[in-house]
């Protein structure tokens, strides 16, 4: 006869790293970043701004590695990303890649989703960011926002104030990560991936 099974209940707090991935000096990344930031209110929330961010020269990147970077052990601490990106000719930005591939362990069996924006929305940006996350083990979520030209929906303080459907559907994306990131953290505790 078995004894009773042990259950682990998920975390209760998940620690959500925000990376802001433009680095042009007119850009609306730590805008959209900010209004991610404020519906992240049941996490730990690290916002990484690419701008604010060195990296080491890419001559000393080699396949899964390189020196460790500055913001390394942040990345690594999340249980979870969201990409806020924009779009630049039908893909994301260089700054953004450079970020990603400066990391490879840090990114592993977490969970992400894309908040892109742009002209059309940005949808160009999340599908091209999507192979790269799979690369890396990454679970990318199913539901993803697009947001079409947000500078025409900002309040008189210059934040994000979009129509009240947008903010809905970046809950339910949260919320999606959310679940994602308990399950995948409880998951690399208790059952950690053979190498």
């Amino acid at each position: 006869m078995s004894g009773p099974t042990e259950h682990h209940s998920p975390p209760t707090d998940v620690r959500i790293a925000v990376i802001s991935g433009s680095v042009r000096t007119e850009r609306m990344g730590p805008t959209i970043a900010g209004w991610v930031v404020a519906a992240l209110d049941d996490a730990t929330v690290d916002l990484i701004d690419v701008a604010d961010v060195t990296l080491p020269d890419d001559s000393l990147l080699w396949p899964g590695g390189g020196p460790r970077s500055e913001v390394a052990d942040r990345i690594a601490a999340a249980d979870g990303f969201v990409f806020v990106t924009p779009e630049y000719n039908h893909s994301y930005p260089a700054a953004l890649k450079r970020l990603i591939d400066w990391h490879y362990a840090e990114w592993r069996l977490k969970p992400a989703t894309v908040v892109a924006y742009g002209v059309q929305g940005g949808h160009a940006a999340i599908e091209h960011l999507r192979g790269v996350l799979a690369e890396l083990g990454v679970v990318a979520t199913r539901r993803t926002m697009g947001l079409r030209a947000p500078w025409q929906f900002l309040d008189d303080q210059d934040r994000y104030a979009p129509d009240p459907e947008v903010s809905q559907g970046l809950v339910a994306t949260l919320a999606e990560l959310r679940w994602w990131a308990q399950l995948l953290a409880e998951a690399r505790r208790d059952r950690p991936l053979p190498v």
